[in-house]
């Protein structure tokens, strides 16, 4: 198994495997290893000609062996994508496709055995959350596929990632302000692509301070706060308990925790409601101004709650407001006292 910088090794020495499947939290990446892929092997004014792309949440299979089938057109390979493969997870939440996700996956698995030498096939699919793991049915397919995991990037590989991007965008960063970025925002390439733009157009013909990064980041607690509701939302009572308590030990207020918990809440509700009349992931992103990544991560948050589990989530919201205005309680009693009503929201 290949992770996103080995691909990139491997296809610098120009070693190309005949199948791939890829899955991992980060989309981006995915997709970029997709790309590369299609640089090294697909060149000439024809690389639409030998390039095909299908939703395997609704794609048959003698669709994908017509297309891998198929000579490539002045070219010595083809490439044929399957994105959201979801019959590769072992997630029983996911979609399934139009002949069955068991149907396909025999008929394809039988099929890598004589996928021809002119056709590169590639096959992905996203986890559905932080603990998702490398499915078994992927497992099994080792043999005879090279299987690529792209999860969150940290560390230096982290820092290196980002530094090309913003090479990328003619823009020079600094080492102080880099590790500043790194340390700072989401390590979702998707989102610190967007970051990194943001940052590009506000500091337009000049340098990058430290300042500006501080300005425009989100704030860490910001994810912090997203954790501990979600740890709410699976019953996780010292999980949950723990990010408070650690939020508050870094100088956070008390009020300040609350009133981002009860503006995450007031999200996912909104987002719940949305969804109840028919609204799209793109709908409730544009009207809630959330980044299509963040709302797609609501959107699973608002799936663990009812609608009067978070009426009462922002009932006790308020009600805590209340006492820590009005009272001499101790202010920290009085957050645990809040999460532990919210777990049974």
């Amino acid at each position: 198994m290949i992770g996103y910088e080995e691909l990139q090794n491997e296809l610098k020495k120009s070693i190309i495997h005949n199948c791939y499947v890829f899955c991992g939290m980060e989309e981006q990446l995915i997709k970029e290893g997709v790309k590369a892929i299609c640089d090294k092997t697909i060149s000439g004014g024809f690389s639409d000609l030998n390039y095909a792309k299908f939703d395997g949440t609704n794609v048959e299979f003698e669709t994908i062996l017509n297309a891998c089938e198929t000579m490539p057109f002045m070219n010595d390979k083809k490439v044929v994508v399957i994105y959201r493969a979801n019959f590769l997870s072992d997630n029983k939440n996911k979609p399934s496709g139009v002949e069955g996700d068991d149907g396909i996956l025999k008929s394809l698995s039988k099929y890598m055995d004589n996928l021809p030498q002119h056709c590169i096939l590639i096959m992905y699919y996203v986890y559905q959350g932080d603990r998702e793991k490398i499915s078994n049915k992927v497992k099994k397919l080792q043999q005879k596929v090279c299987v690529g995991e792209f999860n969150k990037l940290k560390g230096m590989m982290l820092e290196k990632k980002v530094k090309l991007k913003f090479d990328e965008m003619g823009k020079d960063i600094g080492r102080a302000e880099l590790s500043l970025f790194c340390s700072t925002v989401d390590n979702n390439m998707e989102v610190a692509t967007n970051e990194i733009e943001k940052l590009c157009a506000y500091t337009l013909g000049r340098e990058i301070k430290k300042e500006d990064i501080i300005f425009l980041l989100p704030r860490k607690s910001d994810n912090d706060i997203f954790d501990l509701v979600d740890f709410i939302s699976q019953k996780k009572a010292e999980k949950a308990l723990g990010i408070l308590n650690e939020l508050i030990f870094r100088g956070e207020k008390s009020t300040v925790v609350l009133s981002m918990i009860e503006r995450q809440f007031k999200l996912i509700f909104l987002i719940k409601l949305g969804l109840e009349s028919g609204k799209t992931k793109d709908n409730l992103s544009s009207e809630l101004k959330l980044h299509p990544y963040i709302c797609e991560k609501m959107i699973m948050q608002s799936r663990k709650f009812t609608t009067k589990g978070l009426q009462k989530a922002l009932m006790s919201c308020l009600e805590t407001e209340k006492t820590l205005k009005s009272s001499s309680f101790d202010d920290k009693t009085e957050m645990e006292l809040l999460i532990i009503n919210t777990l049974t929201a």
